[in-house]
């Protein structure tokens, strides 16, 4: 017994030194962007217990918990669905790595298991589809839809094998992926990541790019879609500006979610180590760091632009190494913002939770007495409204270009349903907006630039 517990302090210290030298990952001074997040202390070890890193500013908000901020309060005596999501995620750890070292299953884990082998694994043989409905595929999973499915794409495409990547790191390192993501917001949670998982994979298997991208090019493209949103506060990046959150001084007010994604993600490869084998390991994180900050919609026009280019004078090659990775950014972007061109049934659960979180924002707002972010009041906008504009203004030019890009069935598939959603959203706009025609009349609300405000939605669902 005495032997058992100092074994346990030795555990402890060892794990408690790991913890203090990932806090302490140095820097290029010349780049002040290098700085990473988990210096500030480690995301989940703050949601355990409750620590907050000292912020500059005395803005009121920033004592409010982003953790919390789309939590809905839970019937006394329950468990946490999250509670349970992490003990389904560490059981299934646990069971990886019984069976890689051989040892004999104490514990099958039928139950566990049982939706996953059955009802889930069938939709797995069609996850290449674009009507795959990814909400389903998450219940059927117990909440773990963002694990079992990049796991899944990475075995497909044979990257687990070519690359000699550990089971049980690779595994480890998604559950965290999935774990960081903040499941109480309405829209940047877990099952968008893995929806935008889902449809990159989906273009992956575009002729154009199944011809000429490299395995290495799949693999970025795939962590990128999983880990885009990492730690999405469910706030946009002018909110954190305006309440002087620490995040927007430590990447300088320049695409701070997307940086903070970023730097999240290669946390978690180093705390993993789930590519210190490869000699490319620098080149991993930089790559993806490309990829992830191409999300940023205000460059939203810097990078149509740049396309539009290219497909006007015919001259992408994707033997090059820089225009295929241009492409992937183009596919990011298109994955992250596809819900409009999802079907009916799944672009408008889409377009609720995504307002919702909007609404949720500018409520906030209201109640501290800050300058409500365009698209975020409740009072001004509908559901439709938003939809509407954000299709028109961000949307459609995207995917045209992408389609004059890879003209494909599936291209058309997605403008097709671009047209009947908006349609849709249209025949619903009267009936939502028509007792306030007369507020939509003020001075200064009509000549507000519609591409403006519709780029703040894009901000915030980046």
């Amino acid at each position: 017994i005495t032997f058992s517990i100092k074994y346990l302090q030795l555990l402890v210290f060892i794990r408690w030194f790991q913890r203090t030298e990932r806090g302490a990952i140095s820097y290029d001074s010349s780049d002040q962007t290098a700085l990473y997040i988990r210096m500030l202390g480690d995301v989940r070890v703050r949601s355990q217990v409750g620590f907050e890193p000292e912020r500059r500013g005395s803005h009121p908000y920033l004592g409010v918990d982003f953790r919390t901020l789309h939590t809905r309060a839970e019937s006394a005596g329950t468990i946490p669905a999250r509670r349970i999501r992490r003990l389904f995620s560490f059981q299934r750890h646990l069971l990886s790595s019984r069976l890689l070292r051989g040892a004999p299953q104490l514990n099958p884990l039928h139950i566990l298991d049982e939706d996953y082998c059955g009802q889930a694994k069938c939709m797995l043989e069609r996850v290449g589809s674009w009507n795959f409905d990814i909400f389903l595929f998450d219940r059927l999973t117990n909440g773990n839809g963002l694990v079992f499915l990049t796991f899944n794409l990475l075995n497909q495409y044979g990257l687990i094998e070519l690359f000699q990547l550990d089971m049980v790191k690779l595994r480890r390192f998604l559950v965290l992926v999935q774990e960081d993501y903040h499941n109480q917001n309405p829209y940047h949670n877990a099952v968008h990541a893995a929806d935008v998982t889902q449809a990159m994979h989906c273009y992956l298997r575009e002729p154009k790019l199944a011809e000429s991208l490299t395995s290495f090019d799949i693999l970025l493209g795939l962590l990128a879609a999983a880990t885009h949103d990492l730690d999405h506060p469910g706030v946009n990046q002018p909110f954190l500006i305006k309440t002087n959150h620490y995040l927007a001084a430590l990447y300088r007010n320049t695409s701070v979610l997307e940086n903070h994604h970023w730097r999240s993600a290669v946390g978690l490869l180093r705390e993993t180590e789930l590519f210190s084998s490869l000699p490319a390991e620098d080149s991993i994180e930089r790559q993806l760091g490309s990829l992830i900050l191409a999300t940023d919609i205000s460059r939203q026009n810097e990078y149509l632009s740049r396309f539009r280019t290219h497909l006007d004078e015919n001259d992408l090659c994707l033997g090059n190494a820089s225009h295929r990775h241009f492409v992937l950014q183009m596919a990011l972007k298109c994955a992250d913002i596809c819900n409009p061109c999802r079907p009916w049934e799944l672009s408008k659960q889409w377009s609720e939770k995504v307002t919702e979180e909007f609404f949720h924002q500018g409520d906030i707002e209201k109640k501290h007495k800050l300058e409500i972010s365009p698209l975020c009041d409740s009072e001004a906008n509908t559901i439709a409204s938003v939809q509407i504009g954000f299709m028109t203004y961000v949307v459609e030019p995207l995917f045209a270009e992408w389609a004059r890009f890879s003209d494909t069935r599936l291209s058309q598939t997605m403008l097709g349903h671009l047209g009947l959603n908006k349609a849709s959203w249209s025949a619903m706009e009267p009936e939502a907006s028509g007792s306030s025609e007369e507020g939509e009349s003020e001075p200064g609300r009509a000549t507000e630039e519609p591409s403006s405000r519709v780029l703040s939605q894009g901000s915030q669902e980046s």
